[in-house]
């Protein structure tokens, strides 16, 4: 039987999400509360503000562009305190908003422009080249790529999304509600694309809405816009890309709704991370693995002081018990972990606070509305402790890939479970465990390896600052094997001599099917997305080089 949430199933707001954040009366906190703030320059946006900003900006898409219900507005920047206004204007004139990587290419962005039908583009002016040129690639004017942010347009060519007003100022304007909040779409994001082109991911109002209610259920009364060190309620640092569904609906939505203050970096930066906190009194972050391994390594974390942070809660991607007791023997701090995907809006299971160091390694329980089972590769589902994929179902779930058939055929069932492509197991009690994606999954002689564990082991090693594991095909024994790809701590000099003391070191801590056979490869960096995923494409290109090389080596002997 599929295993349902044990959280109470409150009913769900018959609403979207203008609706959620702006019309409803429940709300504890004063209009005055300062939700955003800028900690390099010190702007600010109250929750009154963000409101009449979202207000002019929606009339000034309908009067200035005839902005319809359904238009899509896209998104190229990196985290800027305008964006949560500019994401509530366009839902306020009907329309759909696509946040795209301010790391893409003219090319990479084009694709998404096009693919998502967006009838305009939001940047900022270090991006503006791309942008336009991304923008004149698929027909979008040149007029409707605006600017967020501080630095307007010099030469004044490029509007600012300031100037996009209602210039009669007349009241003719009203909000385009979403009529059917569980079919009409709030978001287009896109997937990190690791096969092929990324799929856009369509999510509906009631998506969003029903994930914002799980997520004020997973915390559990902890986060609060009054009480805190200094009576100011709890404040979050957000490093996490608000072009990311993690940051988007966690972040944006999640502060506007429960009146918290959002401490908001444009990208991670260590010192900057450890600064903020600091200065703020920072009560709780969401954060990625990596984030983690510098906070329990970097000498530089020593200089600041981390214990205004009541809890961290760690997502996108495995975290292991062996790196949340390093943080908290060094820093104090507690760790619990999350789970979720852009396909469910994101989140679909967290740690209760309380238990947080009570099942370390577990991603939690499920959250409300939601019922998942483990399956074999057959489909067959699996009972508790055995390993399969996860599926699930709930509200929270996308209403499909946007133009792609078959993709939505092949990730949804026809009772709507969505098929995560994540392997994991549950245990006796409840609690969710992945380790790894199908995909990613090392077969050595037809055992199992799941990279995510290797990693989780060897970033407790003392000489390594990070790692990645994967798989490299060995033809001479028909099979893959383990590998890691390590970066050294600062000091520690590279050679085959602590290769090799690695392997053995991890051979004493593991099953002999999951020893580093394909050895130990030294870099200068592991590559990771914007979320902290590890691009393990990227190593596995580099390992077919380094293979393509060996192999000439060997001709030529």
């Amino acid at each position: 039987m599929p295993t349902k949430s044990s959280y109470p199933s409150l009913p769900i707001p018959d609403t979207d999400l203008w609706g959620l954040l702006f019309e409803r009366k429940e709300k504890a906190f004063p209009d005055d509360k300062v939700i955003y703030i800028d900690p390099y320059t010190n702007r600010s946006y109250t929750y009154a503000q963000v409101k009449s900003t979202a207000i002019d900006f929606g009339k000034g898409l309908k009067a200035l562009w005839d902005w319809q219900k359904g238009d899509v507005l896209a998104l190229y920047t990196p985290n800027c305190i305008d964006t949560p206004a500019v994401t509530w204007g366009c839902h306020w004139a009907g329309g759909v908003l696509s946040p795209a990587n301010p790391a893409y290419t003219v090319e990479e962005l084009a694709f998404q422009l096009k693919d998502s039908g967006a009838k305009a583009l939001v940047t900022q002016l270090p991006f503006i080249k791309n942008a336009q040129a991304a923008a004149n690639k698929v027909g979008i004017p040149l007029d409707r790529v605006i600017l967020i942010g501080d630095e307007c347009d010099p030469s004044r060519t490029v509007k600012h999304f300031m100037s996009i007003r209602n210039p009669s100022g007349t009241s003719r304007y009203r909000r385009t509600k979403a009529a059917n909040p569980a079919e009409d779409l709030a978001f287009l994001v896109y997937s990190s694309g690791t096969t092929g082109h990324p799929k856009g991911v369509m999510l509906t109002h009631r998506n969003i809405v029903s994930n914002i209610m799980m997520l004020i259920a997973g915390e559990g009364g902890n986060l609060s816009w009054k009480g805190g060190p200094d009576n100011q309620g709890d404040k979050i640092l957000a490093f996490l890309p608000f072009f990311h569904i993690y940051g988007l609906t966690c972040l944006i939505h999640q502060s506007l709704y429960t009146g918290l203050t959002l401490i908001v970096m444009p990208r991670f930066d260590l010192q900057d991370f450890c600064k903020f906190v600091q200065a703020y009194k920072v009560t709780f972050s969401y954060v990625v693995p990596p984030v983690l391994v510098l906070l329990s390594k970097h000498p530089l974390v020593s200089n600041y002081d981390l214990s205004s942070i009541r809890m961290m809660n760690s997502g996108a991607a495995p975290l292991t018990k062996e790196l949340v007791d390093a943080v908290y023997a060094r820093l104090k701090i507690p760790i619990k972990q999350g789970y979720g995907l852009s396909e469910t809006s994101p989140t679909t299971h967290t740690q209760p606070w309380e238990h947080w160091n009570t099942h370390t390694g577990s991603v939690g329980t499920l959250l409300p509305y939601q019922e998942a089972k483990y399956m074999s590769p057959d489909e067959k589902e699996l009972p508790a402790g055995q390993t399969g994929e996860l599926w699930i179902r709930g509200p929270n779930v996308f209403k499909g890939y946007l133009n792609n058939p078959e993709g939505t055929a092949h990730a949804l069932t026809p009772d709507g479970y969505f098929k995560t492509g994540d392997v994991g197991y549950q245990d006796k009690d409840g609690n969710f465990y992945i380790t790894d994606r199908i995909k990613e999954l090392i077969k050595y002689k037809g055992f199992q390896v799941a990279p995510a564990e290797l990693e989780g082991l060897l970033v407790a090693h003392p000489d390594i600052d990070d790692v990645a594991v994967l798989g490299v095909y060995d033809k001479e024994q028909a099979t893959e094997l383990p590998r890691a790809y390590v970066v050294l701590r600062q000091g520690v000099e590279k050679g085959e001599k602590v290769a090799v003391e690695i392997q053995e070191w991890l051979a004493k801590r593991v099953a002999g099917h999951k020893r580093l056979r394909g050895g130990v490869r030294f870099v200068e960096e592991i590559p990771k997305s914007a979320s902290g995923k590890i691009l393990r494409r990227v190593l596995r290109d580099k390992a077919a080089a380094e293979e393509e090389e060996k192999g000439g080596v060997r001709a030529k002997l």
